[in-house]
Protein backbone atom coordinates (compact mmCIF):
# COMPACT_ATOMS: atom_id res chain seq x y z
CA UNK A 1 0.00 0.00 0.00
CA UNK A 2 1.32 3.42 -0.97
CA UNK A 3 -0.03 6.61 0.58
CA UNK A 4 0.07 9.72 -1.59
CA UNK A 5 1.42 12.71 0.34
CA UNK A 6 -0.41 15.49 -1.44
CA UNK A 7 0.74 18.34 0.81
CA UNK A 8 4.41 17.43 0.46
CA UNK A 9 4.05 16.89 -3.30
CA UNK A 10 2.57 20.36 -3.70
CA UNK A 11 5.34 21.84 -1.57
CA UNK A 12 7.99 20.09 -3.69
CA UNK A 13 6.41 21.49 -6.84
CA UNK A 14 6.42 25.00 -5.35
CA UNK A 15 10.05 24.85 -4.26
CA UNK A 16 11.37 23.30 -7.48
CA UNK A 17 9.53 26.02 -9.37
CA UNK A 18 11.88 28.70 -8.08
CA UNK A 19 14.93 26.86 -6.72
CA UNK A 20 17.36 24.84 -8.87
CA UNK A 21 18.24 22.59 -5.92
CA UNK A 22 15.81 21.31 -3.29
CA UNK A 23 17.07 19.28 -0.34
CA UNK A 24 14.50 16.92 1.13
CA UNK A 25 15.74 16.08 4.62
CA UNK A 26 14.40 13.52 7.05
CA UNK A 27 15.38 10.44 9.07
CA UNK A 28 16.15 7.24 7.20
CA UNK A 29 13.10 5.19 6.16
CA UNK A 30 10.66 8.11 6.58
CA UNK A 31 9.61 7.94 2.91
CA UNK A 32 11.85 10.48 1.16
CA UNK A 33 12.65 8.26 -1.84
CA UNK A 34 9.01 7.22 -2.25
CA UNK A 35 7.93 10.86 -2.19
CA UNK A 36 10.58 11.83 -4.74
CA UNK A 37 9.47 9.06 -7.11
CA UNK A 38 5.82 9.98 -6.55
CA UNK A 39 6.72 13.51 -7.60
CA UNK A 40 8.43 12.25 -10.74
CA UNK A 41 5.43 10.05 -11.67
CA UNK A 42 2.83 12.65 -10.80
CA UNK A 43 4.09 15.18 -13.31
CA UNK A 44 4.85 12.61 -15.99
CA UNK A 45 8.45 13.68 -16.44
CA UNK A 46 10.30 11.50 -18.93
CA UNK A 47 13.64 13.04 -18.01
CA UNK A 48 14.08 11.78 -14.47
CA UNK A 49 17.41 10.36 -13.29
CA UNK A 50 17.77 8.67 -9.92
CA UNK A 51 21.17 8.22 -8.24
CA UNK A 52 21.33 6.31 -4.94
CA UNK A 53 24.66 7.03 -3.24
CA UNK A 54 24.49 3.69 -1.41
CA UNK A 55 24.24 1.67 -4.64
CA UNK A 56 27.69 0.33 -5.68
CA UNK A 57 26.82 0.81 -9.36
CA UNK A 58 25.87 4.43 -8.79
CA UNK A 59 29.01 5.00 -6.75
CA UNK A 60 31.02 3.77 -9.73
CA UNK A 61 29.13 6.05 -12.14
CA UNK A 62 29.80 9.04 -9.90
CA UNK A 63 33.56 8.57 -9.82
CA UNK A 64 33.62 11.51 -12.25
CA UNK A 65 30.45 13.33 -11.13
CA UNK A 66 30.83 16.42 -13.29
CA UNK A 67 31.11 14.38 -16.49
CA UNK A 68 28.19 12.10 -15.50
CA UNK A 69 25.75 14.80 -14.41
CA UNK A 70 26.45 17.48 -17.00
CA UNK A 71 25.51 15.03 -19.77
CA UNK A 72 21.90 14.76 -18.54
CA UNK A 73 19.06 17.25 -18.32
CA UNK A 74 15.73 17.34 -16.51
CA UNK A 75 15.06 16.27 -12.91
CA UNK A 76 18.03 14.65 -11.16
CA UNK A 77 17.28 12.85 -7.86
CA UNK A 78 20.32 12.14 -5.68
CA UNK A 79 19.58 9.88 -2.69
CA UNK A 80 21.56 9.78 0.58
CA UNK A 81 23.54 12.90 -0.33
CA UNK A 82 25.26 12.92 3.09
CA UNK A 83 27.38 10.01 1.83
CA UNK A 84 28.85 12.21 -0.93
CA UNK A 85 29.49 15.75 0.39
CA UNK A 86 31.95 16.20 -2.49
CA UNK A 87 28.95 16.51 -4.85
CA UNK A 88 27.89 19.92 -3.53
CA UNK A 89 30.56 21.94 -5.39
CA UNK A 90 29.73 19.96 -8.55
CA UNK A 91 26.04 20.84 -8.20
CA UNK A 92 26.92 24.52 -7.89
CA UNK A 93 28.85 24.41 -11.16
CA UNK A 94 26.04 22.56 -12.96
CA UNK A 95 23.32 24.85 -11.64
CA UNK A 96 25.21 27.94 -12.80
CA UNK A 97 25.74 26.46 -16.27
CA UNK A 98 22.13 25.44 -16.96
CA UNK A 99 18.78 26.82 -15.81
CA UNK A 100 16.74 23.90 -17.17
CA UNK A 101 18.27 21.30 -14.86
CA UNK A 102 16.70 20.66 -11.45
CA UNK A 103 18.22 18.69 -8.56
CA UNK A 104 16.22 17.01 -5.82
CA UNK A 105 18.69 15.79 -3.20
CA UNK A 106 17.63 13.53 -0.33
CA UNK A 107 19.48 13.35 2.96
CA UNK A 108 19.14 11.58 6.30
CA UNK A 109 20.58 14.48 8.26
CA UNK A 110 19.76 18.05 9.24
CA UNK A 111 20.94 21.27 7.60
CA UNK A 112 23.61 21.53 10.28
CA UNK A 113 25.14 18.19 9.29
CA UNK A 114 24.83 19.22 5.64
CA UNK A 115 26.37 22.62 6.30
CA UNK A 116 28.68 22.26 3.30
CA UNK A 117 25.61 22.18 1.07
CA UNK A 118 24.25 25.33 2.63
CA UNK A 119 27.53 27.16 2.15
CA UNK A 120 28.44 25.92 -1.33
CA UNK A 121 24.92 26.29 -2.74
CA UNK A 122 23.97 29.50 -0.95
CA UNK A 123 21.19 31.23 -2.88
CA UNK A 124 20.61 28.13 -5.01
CA UNK A 125 19.15 25.62 -2.53
CA UNK A 126 15.86 25.30 -0.67
CA UNK A 127 15.42 22.95 2.31
CA UNK A 128 12.35 20.88 3.18
CA UNK A 129 12.23 18.80 6.35
CA UNK A 130 9.90 15.82 6.42
CA UNK A 131 9.09 13.06 8.85
CA UNK A 132 6.95 9.99 8.52
CA UNK A 133 3.24 10.09 7.81
CA UNK A 134 1.38 13.02 9.36
CA UNK A 135 -2.23 13.10 10.44
CA UNK A 136 -3.28 14.72 7.15
CA UNK A 137 -1.86 11.70 5.28
CA UNK A 138 -4.03 9.06 7.00
CA UNK A 139 -7.74 8.47 7.47
CA UNK A 140 -9.10 10.49 10.42
CA UNK A 141 -10.36 7.33 12.15
CA UNK A 142 -6.82 5.89 12.15
CA UNK A 143 -5.00 8.68 13.93
CA UNK A 144 -4.68 6.60 17.13
CA UNK A 145 -2.81 3.95 15.13
CA UNK A 146 -0.51 6.71 13.89
CA UNK A 147 0.00 7.87 17.48
CA UNK A 148 0.85 4.37 18.73
CA UNK A 149 3.01 3.19 15.83
CA UNK A 150 4.49 6.50 14.69
CA UNK A 151 4.76 7.84 11.17
CA UNK A 152 7.50 5.69 9.63
CA UNK A 153 5.71 4.05 6.68
CA UNK A 154 6.79 0.47 7.40
CA UNK A 155 5.82 0.82 11.04
CA UNK A 156 2.43 2.43 10.37
CA UNK A 157 1.52 0.06 7.51
CA UNK A 158 2.65 -3.15 9.25
CA UNK A 159 0.05 -5.92 9.34
CA UNK A 160 0.16 -6.34 13.12
CA UNK A 161 1.30 -4.47 16.23
CA UNK A 162 3.99 -7.12 16.74
CA UNK A 163 5.36 -6.59 13.22
CA UNK A 164 5.30 -2.82 13.71
CA UNK A 165 7.15 -3.08 17.02
CA UNK A 166 9.78 -5.42 15.57
CA UNK A 167 10.39 -3.04 12.66
CA UNK A 168 10.96 -0.12 15.03
CA UNK A 169 13.32 -2.15 17.20
CA UNK A 170 15.31 -3.09 14.09
CA UNK A 171 15.32 0.57 13.03
CA UNK A 172 16.83 1.66 16.35
CA UNK A 173 19.50 -1.03 16.15
CA UNK A 174 20.39 -0.27 12.53
CA UNK A 175 20.52 3.45 13.20
CA UNK A 176 22.94 3.00 16.08
CA UNK A 177 25.15 0.36 14.50
CA UNK A 178 25.23 1.53 10.87
CA UNK A 179 23.72 4.94 10.20
CA UNK A 180 25.61 6.88 12.88
CA UNK A 181 29.03 5.45 11.85
CA UNK A 182 28.20 6.17 8.19
CA UNK A 183 27.93 9.85 9.13
CA UNK A 184 31.52 9.69 10.34
CA UNK A 185 30.44 9.81 14.02
CA UNK A 186 32.29 7.46 16.34
CA UNK A 187 30.34 6.74 19.52
CA UNK A 188 29.63 3.40 21.27
CA UNK A 189 26.27 2.10 20.03
CA UNK A 190 25.30 0.69 23.43
CA UNK A 191 26.08 3.96 25.19
CA UNK A 192 24.07 5.98 22.68
CA UNK A 193 21.16 3.53 23.05
CA UNK A 194 21.19 3.99 26.83
CA UNK A 195 21.28 7.75 26.38
CA UNK A 196 18.40 7.69 23.87
CA UNK A 197 16.34 5.53 26.21
CA UNK A 198 16.93 7.86 29.15
CA UNK A 199 16.09 10.83 26.93
CA UNK A 200 12.69 9.28 26.21
CA UNK A 201 11.84 9.67 29.90
CA UNK A 202 12.55 13.41 29.57
CA UNK A 203 10.15 13.63 26.64
CA UNK A 204 8.19 16.88 26.98
CA UNK A 205 10.33 18.11 29.87
CA UNK A 206 13.03 20.71 30.33
CA UNK A 207 16.42 19.07 29.83
CA UNK A 208 18.70 18.60 32.81
CA UNK A 209 22.12 17.81 31.31
CA UNK A 210 23.87 17.27 34.65
CA UNK A 211 21.18 14.88 35.91
CA UNK A 212 21.44 12.71 32.80
CA UNK A 213 25.22 12.82 32.99
CA UNK A 214 25.23 11.61 36.59
CA UNK A 215 22.83 8.78 35.80
CA UNK A 216 24.90 7.52 32.85
CA UNK A 217 28.32 8.49 34.24
CA UNK A 218 28.87 10.89 31.36
CA UNK A 219 30.31 14.38 31.26
CA UNK A 220 28.07 17.31 30.36
CA UNK A 221 30.05 17.62 27.12
CA UNK A 222 29.32 14.00 26.19
CA UNK A 223 25.62 14.43 26.96
CA UNK A 224 25.42 17.47 24.69
CA UNK A 225 27.36 15.63 21.98
CA UNK A 226 24.97 12.66 22.06
CA UNK A 227 22.00 15.02 22.04
CA UNK A 228 23.39 16.84 19.00
CA UNK A 229 23.73 13.51 17.16
CA UNK A 230 20.08 12.59 17.72
CA UNK A 231 18.95 16.13 16.91
CA UNK A 232 21.11 16.32 13.78
CA UNK A 233 19.67 13.06 12.46
CA UNK A 234 16.15 14.51 12.95
CA UNK A 235 15.07 11.98 15.58
CA UNK A 236 14.95 14.37 18.55
CA UNK A 237 13.57 17.90 18.74
CA UNK A 238 15.13 20.51 21.00
CA UNK A 239 12.45 23.12 21.58
CA UNK A 240 14.11 26.38 22.56
CA UNK A 241 12.69 28.80 25.18
CA UNK A 242 11.31 32.19 24.18
CA UNK A 243 13.32 35.12 25.53
CA UNK A 244 12.05 38.69 25.87
CA UNK A 245 12.47 41.68 28.13
CA UNK A 246 10.70 40.92 31.38
CA UNK A 247 11.36 41.04 35.13
CA UNK A 248 10.01 37.51 35.53
CA UNK A 249 12.43 34.59 35.88
CA UNK A 250 12.19 32.73 32.58
CA UNK A 251 13.00 29.06 32.06
CA UNK A 252 16.12 29.16 29.88
CA UNK A 253 16.83 25.47 29.13
CA UNK A 254 15.42 23.66 26.13
CA UNK A 255 12.62 21.09 26.15
CA UNK A 256 13.22 17.66 24.64
CA UNK A 257 10.89 15.62 22.43
CA UNK A 258 11.36 12.31 20.60
CA UNK A 259 9.98 13.35 17.21
CA UNK A 260 8.36 10.05 16.23
CA UNK A 261 5.81 8.74 18.73
CA UNK A 262 6.38 5.15 17.60
CA UNK A 263 10.09 5.33 18.42
CA UNK A 264 9.23 6.95 21.76
CA UNK A 265 6.96 4.02 22.59
CA UNK A 266 9.63 1.52 21.53
CA UNK A 267 12.21 3.16 23.80
CA UNK A 268 9.67 3.10 26.66
CA UNK A 269 8.69 -0.57 25.90
CA UNK A 270 5.10 0.40 25.08
CA UNK A 271 3.96 -2.32 22.66
CA UNK A 272 0.18 -1.91 22.33
CA UNK A 273 -2.53 0.65 22.97
CA UNK A 274 -3.47 -0.79 26.34
CA UNK A 275 0.13 -0.32 27.50
CA UNK A 276 0.01 3.29 26.35
CA UNK A 277 -3.33 4.12 27.97
CA UNK A 278 -2.11 2.87 31.37
CA UNK A 279 1.37 4.35 31.16
CA UNK A 280 2.23 7.21 33.54
CA UNK A 281 3.69 9.18 30.60
CA UNK A 282 0.48 9.00 28.54
CA UNK A 283 -0.05 12.77 28.64
CA UNK A 284 3.55 13.48 27.60
CA UNK A 285 3.25 11.03 24.70
CA UNK A 286 0.09 12.77 23.49
CA UNK A 287 1.66 16.20 23.86
CA UNK A 288 4.69 15.24 21.76
CA UNK A 289 2.58 13.58 19.07
CA UNK A 290 0.16 16.50 18.79
CA UNK A 291 3.02 19.02 18.91
CA UNK A 292 4.72 17.41 15.90
CA UNK A 293 1.44 17.39 13.96
CA UNK A 294 0.84 21.08 14.66
CA UNK A 295 4.40 22.09 13.73
CA UNK A 296 4.22 20.14 10.47
CA UNK A 297 0.78 21.50 9.64
CA UNK A 298 2.00 25.07 10.11
CA UNK A 299 5.24 24.36 8.23
CA UNK A 300 7.42 25.80 10.98
CA UNK A 301 11.19 25.28 11.04
CA UNK A 302 13.11 24.53 14.24
CA UNK A 303 14.26 28.13 14.56
CA UNK A 304 10.68 29.43 14.27
CA UNK A 305 8.99 27.56 17.12
CA UNK A 306 9.53 28.03 20.87
CA UNK A 307 8.00 27.32 24.25
CA UNK A 308 7.46 29.83 27.07
CA UNK A 309 7.71 29.19 30.79
CA UNK A 310 8.39 31.18 33.92
CA UNK A 311 9.54 29.78 37.24
CA UNK A 312 6.40 31.06 38.95
CA UNK A 313 4.30 28.55 37.01
CA UNK A 314 3.05 30.13 33.78
CA UNK A 315 3.85 28.18 30.62
CA UNK A 316 2.91 27.67 26.97
CA UNK A 317 3.69 24.54 24.94
CA UNK A 318 4.29 26.31 21.59
CA UNK A 319 4.89 29.95 20.74
CA UNK A 320 5.44 31.12 17.16
CA UNK A 321 5.32 34.25 15.04
CA UNK A 322 3.24 34.71 11.89
CA UNK A 323 1.95 37.80 10.11
CA UNK A 324 3.91 39.97 12.50
CA UNK A 325 2.11 38.66 15.58
CA UNK A 326 2.56 36.05 18.30
CA UNK A 327 0.40 32.92 18.53
CA UNK A 328 0.27 30.09 21.05
CA UNK A 329 -0.74 26.42 21.23
CA UNK A 330 -1.41 24.19 24.24
CA UNK A 331 -1.87 20.41 24.15
CA UNK A 332 -4.23 18.72 26.59
CA UNK A 333 -5.07 15.02 26.78
CA UNK A 334 -8.61 15.43 28.12
CA UNK A 335 -12.20 15.15 26.88
CA UNK A 336 -13.16 18.80 27.39
CA UNK A 337 -10.31 21.29 27.94
CA UNK A 338 -11.01 24.40 29.99
CA UNK A 339 -9.33 27.77 30.25
CA UNK A 340 -6.57 27.78 32.87
CA UNK A 341 -4.84 30.57 34.75
CA UNK A 342 -1.64 29.69 32.86
CA UNK A 343 -3.38 30.28 29.51
CA UNK A 344 -4.68 33.67 30.59
CA UNK A 345 -1.24 34.56 31.91
CA UNK A 346 0.36 33.63 28.56
CA UNK A 347 -2.12 35.73 26.58
CA UNK A 348 -1.65 38.72 28.86
CA UNK A 349 2.13 38.48 29.30
CA UNK A 350 2.96 37.71 25.65
CA UNK A 351 0.14 39.70 24.02
CA UNK A 352 -0.92 36.66 21.98
CA UNK A 353 -3.26 37.21 19.06
CA UNK A 354 -4.82 33.81 19.68
CA UNK A 355 -4.26 30.57 21.58
CA UNK A 356 -5.41 27.11 20.53
CA UNK A 357 -5.91 24.15 22.86
CA UNK A 358 -5.43 20.91 20.92
CA UNK A 359 -7.19 17.90 22.48
CA UNK A 360 -8.18 14.37 21.32
CA UNK A 361 -11.76 15.32 20.44
CA UNK A 362 -13.42 15.98 17.09
CA UNK A 363 -14.89 19.47 17.44
CA UNK A 364 -13.59 23.02 17.29
CA UNK A 365 -15.25 25.54 19.61
CA UNK A 366 -14.35 28.79 21.43
CA UNK A 367 -13.31 28.72 25.08
CA UNK A 368 -12.78 32.46 25.31
CA UNK A 369 -12.48 35.49 23.05
CA UNK A 370 -8.85 34.59 22.26
CA UNK A 371 -8.83 30.85 23.04
CA UNK A 372 -10.15 28.02 20.85
CA UNK A 373 -10.33 24.29 21.58
CA UNK A 374 -9.62 22.19 18.51
CA UNK A 375 -9.51 18.46 17.83
CA UNK A 376 -6.38 17.02 16.27
CA UNK A 377 -8.28 16.16 13.09
CA UNK A 378 -9.54 19.74 12.68
CA UNK A 379 -6.22 21.61 12.71
CA UNK A 380 -6.78 22.83 9.15
CA UNK A 381 -10.00 24.56 10.15
CA UNK A 382 -8.60 25.89 13.42
CA UNK A 383 -5.42 27.41 11.98
CA UNK A 384 -7.17 29.11 9.09
CA UNK A 385 -6.53 32.58 10.51
CA UNK A 386 -2.79 31.86 10.32
CA UNK A 387 -2.57 29.65 7.22
CA UNK A 388 -5.08 30.83 4.64
CA UNK A 389 -5.08 28.58 1.53
CA UNK A 390 -6.58 31.41 -0.54
CA UNK A 391 -3.44 33.49 -0.13
CA UNK A 392 -0.88 31.01 -1.44
CA UNK A 393 -0.33 27.88 -3.46
CA UNK A 394 -1.97 24.86 -1.84
CA UNK A 395 0.45 23.11 0.45
CA UNK A 396 2.88 26.00 0.91
CA UNK A 397 4.05 26.80 4.43
CA UNK A 398 4.55 29.89 6.54
CA UNK A 399 8.21 29.83 5.57
CA UNK A 400 7.30 30.14 1.89
CA UNK A 401 5.42 33.41 2.28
Amino acid sequence: MEILRKKELNLLDTRLGFSPVVALLGPRQCGKTTLALQYARRFGSKRVYHFDCEDPRVIERLQNPLMTLEAIDGLVIIDEIQRRPDLFPVLRVLVDRSTSRRFLILGSASRDLLSQGSETLAGRISFIEMGGFAIHDVEPAKYRILWLRGGFPRSYLARTEIASGLWREDFVRTFLERDVPNLGIRVPALQLRRFWTMLSHYHGQVLNVSEIGRSLVLSDTAVRHYLDILTGTLLVRQLQPWFYNTKKRLVKRQKIYIRDSGLLHTLMTIREENDLLHHPRLGASWEGFALEQAIRHLGLHDEEVFFWAVHTGGELDILFQARGRLWGIEFKYMDAPAVSASMRSAIRELDLSHLWVVYPGEETYPLDAHITATGLNTLNQAFRMVVDPAETIEGATLADR
